[in-house]
């Protein structure tokens, strides 16, 4: 795989990732903060967000499992995008709990071996979540202002 069909790779992900209904699907897992493994079944069952939690998450399985495969150059993947570090850290304290329920002990298995192969993996995601987590009380904050 040459760095350019790389780069064609990545560029087309990203037009997936501006279609309308992807686009929202996004914007709501921007704002999804589960606590525990129910609150991602939760999502998964509810009508009003089902479509946009399985959307989001099997895009970024997806992408990972192309980047796994050698398709498209990890570097230049991680370089190009970070989202998929926000996604994964959102369910990581809660797959095991989540592949067991549903059975299916593969579940996000692609993104999980993209994010945890990175050296700093963990701290990045602690550093996420905390981060993700100032961004929604500053939020709160704005709307009640508002």
């Amino acid at each position: 795989m040459s760095k350019t069909e790389s780069a064609e790779l990545i560029l087309k992900l990203y037009d997936l990732r501006r279609e309308a209904t992807m686009r929202e699907a996004r914007n709501w897992m921007i704002s999804f903060f589960p606590e525990s493994a129910q609150d991602i079944l939760q999502a998964m069952v509810k009508t009003e967000t089902s479509a946009y939690y399985r959307m989001v998450v099997s895009y970024w399985d997806m992408a990972a499992s192309f980047v796994n495969h050698g398709a498209i150059d990890e570097e230049m993947f991680n370089d190009a995008h970070t989202e998929h570090f926000v996604v994964f850290s959102k369910v990581e304290p809660f797959l095991p709990e989540l592949r067991e329920t549903m059975g299916n002990p593969n579940a996000l298995a692609n993104l999980e071996k993209l994010v945890m192969r990175q050296p700093d993996a963990k701290e990045r995601l602690a550093k996420t979540r905390e981060s993700m987590k100032r961004w929604m009380q500053a939020r709160a904050e704005m709307s009640k202002s508002v």
